[in-house]
Order: structure tokens, then sequence, then C-alpha cells
């Protein structure tokens, strides 16, 4: 930032690039998650399991809300090369966050709080969580939400009458605060044409599949990029809006107590990347040699790990992770 000579003001001129906050959504099966596939260096959050059929990059899918904030804080942490996180989709994300919620609460259900404050909670943690990804995007990395889409009865305030419009498939509380995040909302659907023969409409098509760029009364859909109001669905339509970004180096951790030992949430994240690497005992033996855990009485399971072996332990099995698994 350098201050303006006339003014004296920190002042910053002329166009900011930054890594681009994207949603995708539509109906299931469309193709949303292999246009995100086509994003640069992508990896995925998995959130529903719903990627097995795509050649792509992935963590395992997280069994719980903890899970998920400790990949995401191992993806920030770690040295990789990745340019783009991709959460598919935000509706089952929505889902273990509420899950969450009520579990802490001792709820059975969001409605269960009474008086909409459930919803409430889910808003403030949802908008936390939405923040929580800001450190990747300054790290240079791309940020897509994959989404279903649903259809809705929508009235307009100042409209007599009402009409279904496709709507993201999130509570009325998430939904806003997604689309305001978001650089790119983009709705995917097929192509369909009505035609009117002898008075009677018949819909022919229904097989070309597009983005949408922009709102309609039928859908929600924005671009900051003056991209065309409607585009095929592949990658290269958008691809310039999304250069590679030059991945930034990880921040260097802060400094940890040799002494004490390993955090419940070091031994989740290692378990998460030893399953996901899908090492054996050998492996272990090999890695806490390396570590000198063997110094350490009995030292047989990661809970006998000091914080700073853990911390050691944790980047070198994300580096693992990141060039494609263990040797």
């Amino acid at each position: 930032m350098q201050e303006n000579s006339a003014t004296g003001l920190p002042l910053i001129t002329g166009k900011v690039e930054k890594p681009q906050r994207v949603v995708i959504y539509g109906p299931e099966g469309i193709g949303k998650s292999t246009l995100a596939s086509a994003f640069p260096a992508p990896v995925f959050l998995d959130t529903e399991g719903g990627t097995i059929h795509l050649n792509i990059t992935r963590f395992p899918q997280p069994e719980g809300w903890e899970e998920i904030l400790g990949l995401i804080a191992q993806l920030g942490q770690s040295e990789h090369n990745f340019q783009t996180l991709v959460i598919d989709t935000v509706d089952w994300l929505e889902r273990l966050l509420i899950e969450h919620i009520c579990r802490k609460a001792h709820k059975d259900g969001i409605e269960d709080f009474g008086y909409g404050k459930g919803y409430t909670y889910l808003a403030e943690e949802f908008s936390r969580f939405l923040q929580s990804l800001e450190p990747l995007r300054n790290r240079g990395m791309h940020l897509v939400m994959v989404a279903h889409s649903t259809i809705r009865k929508f009235e307009q305030p100042d409209a007599a009458g009402a009409y279904d419009r496709y709507e993201l498939k999130l509570s009325k509380q998430c939904a806003p605060l997604l689309k305001e995040w978001c650089d790119l909302l983009l709705f995917v659907n097929y192509f369909t044409k009505v035609t009117e023969t002898d008075g009677r409409k018949k819909a022919v098509g229904g097989k070309e599949r597009r983005i949408y760029t922009a709102h309609c009364a039928a859908f929600d859909a924005k671009n900051r990029h003056g991209l065309d109001d409607v585009l095929p669905m592949e990658f290269a339509a958008i691809a310039h809006v999304f250069p590679a970004t030059g991945q930034q180096s990880a921040p260097k951790a802060a400094p940890v107590d040799s002494g004490k030992p390993a955090t419940q949430q070091q031994v989740k994240n290692l378990q998460t990347l030893w399953k996901q690497l899908g090492c054996g005992q050998e492996q272990m033996e090999k890695l806490f040699q390396w570590l000198e855990a063997e110094a350490l009485k009995g030292a047989e399971n990661w809970e006998d790990l000091t914080m700073e072996q853990a911390a050691r332990a944790i980047s070198f099995l994300s580096k693992k992770a990141s060039e494609g698994g263990a040797s």
C-alpha cells in the first residue's frame, strides 16, 4: 500500500487481482462436479461422496464438522501446489453443521431451540466458516462451492402473485450469506425451448447444458467480470477469470512446547492423514524412528507424541498427501 502524494491517504489505485469465490449450483447429475474439476489444480472436500467417479484429488469424506475444520486448517498450514479448493456440496456441508450445532446443545433437531434461535446459531456458525476460508484465498487459492438447486415458490413484495424459481438448496438463513460471499454465482441447467403448435405448447431439446451468469426471474446468478449472460457449460468459457494463482508458501507455524503431549486436534489430523495415505504399521514404525519417538518409552500411538513431534509429522504427511501418496 502506497501513500497518495496529493492527499496523504493510504489509497490503492487500479484493479486488484485476487483469487475468486465461486458458487456453482443446478439440478443433480448435470455435471457440476465435473465442471469444478476443471478449475486450476483443484483439491476436493467431498461432503457427500458424490465424486467417486471422477479422477480427482480429494480429502477423505469427513464424518463431522470438526473434521471439516481440521482439514481446512491443514490445507492452510501445509506446503502444497493446490490452487483451488472445491467443497462439494455445500448443502451437505450445511447438514453436518446443523448436526454439530444440535449435538453440541443436546438437541434432537434445529427446531428444538425454539423461536428460530437454532437458525440464528446456524447463520452465525456458517458466516464464521466462510470467514475461515479467507486464509486459503490469501495464499492464492480459488474457492469453489458446489450446490444442488431446488424449486421454491417466490413472491416479490412489489408484485401481485407468486411464481416458481430455482433456488440454492440451503436454509433461508445460509443461502443469502453464500450469495453475498461469492464473486460468481453460476446457475447451470439444461436448455429447453418451448414451441407451440395448434395452440399446444411442447418442450424440445433439453440436452444442451448452459451456464447462466446473470439474474433473472427464474433463478439467481451474478458475476463481476462482464461475462455473457449465457455460456456453454464448459470451463473454457470462463477460464480467463481463473488464471493460475502462483500458490504462496504456507505461513510459518507458531512455535510449540516440545515437552507437552500432542493435542487432540493434532491426533485427529494425523489419523485423517494416515487414513488418506493408506499407510500401515511398518510405515508408522519408520515415521516414529524419524521423529525420534523411540526415545519415548513404549511409544507406539499418535497420542504418545509430543506437540513438536506431532507438528513435524503433520507437515511431513500433508506434503506426502499433496504429492499423491506415501512412499
